[in-house]
């Protein structure tokens, strides 16, 4: 099993022990992702240590703002990494309002303008801000990860476009029927499973900090909604990971 998006760097405890503890629960191999400068290098820091994880990096909608949105020469740099695997996660938020919409939207073509030139896969974030996540989106050529599917009314669109839809945690919500109906309908090539730790625990651990040991909760509830054995769609997500993100 992979975990393809978790924020070990936010993570309470140590990454050796959220690893190691994954690792028994089944899940061998991980996707880091950076959020700024410092935290895209303690992701490659991590890709560098322990075998099985990979490092996604960029600068969040979030920080759009900050510093780090005028950093990008860096994050090239970093992106030069053998353990680097995509850009992100970028994207537009417009329910937490920490960033002005028209510097989410510079910060993000600057990214995806990044990922194109550098052949990389992008990590889309996307909140409040659907119809202007899919026109920023529109002329981009690479391959797109939307990343913790929680808009269902954009999966007409990711059909469309061949996006690759990522589930996380709340897919397992009781509340949560139309996101398990989107999941659904997602192609077998285009579906992925991500734990977003250590936010959005899955039902079953809901209350605790989340953790990519945590993925095989969500990997058995999208088995079931998709009416697939979960040892056939463990390894469907491994090989569309494999594939997206360019991983050995």
């Amino acid at each position: 099993m992979i975990d393809t998006h978790a924020h070990l760097d936010a993570c309470a405890e140590l990454p050796e022990v959220l690893i190691a503890r994954a690792r028994e629960a089944g899940v061998h191999r991980i996707i880091t992702i950076g959020t700024g400068i410092e935290s895209s290098r303690n992701a490659l820091a991590l890709a560098d240590r322990y075998e099985g994880v990979f490092a996604v990096l960029g600068v969040h909608p979030h920080d759009a703002a900050a510093p780090d949105a005028d950093r990008l020469d860096e994050l090239v740099e970093l992106l030069g990494h053998a353990g680097a695997v995509g850009v992100g996660e970028t994207g537009l938020d417009f329910y937490r309002e920490y960033a002005p919409h028209d510097r989410q939207a510079a910060l993000f073509e600057a990214e995806l303008e990044l990922a194109e030139r550098l052949g990389k896969p992008v990590v889309v974030h996307t909140r409040a801000a659907e119809d202007e996540t899919v026109e920023r989106l529109r002329s981009f050529e690479g391959e797109v990860i939307l990343h913790c599917f929680s808009s269902p009314e954009l999966l007409p669109v990711a059909l469309e476009r061949r996006y690759y839809v990522s589930f996380a945690g709340n897919v397992t919500y009781p509340r949560a029927s139309a996101l398990r109906e989107a999941a659904a309908r997602v192609p077998a090539d285009r579906v992925l499973a991500e734990t977003d730790s250590p936010y959005l625990s899955p039902q079953a651990r809901r209350g605790r900090p989340n953790e990519p040991a945590n993925a095989i909760h969500t990997l058995e509830v999208l088995a079931a909604v998709r009416g697939e054995d979960v040892v056939d769609l463990e390894a469907r997500i491994e090989a569309n990971a494999a594939a997206v993100f360019g991983l050995p």
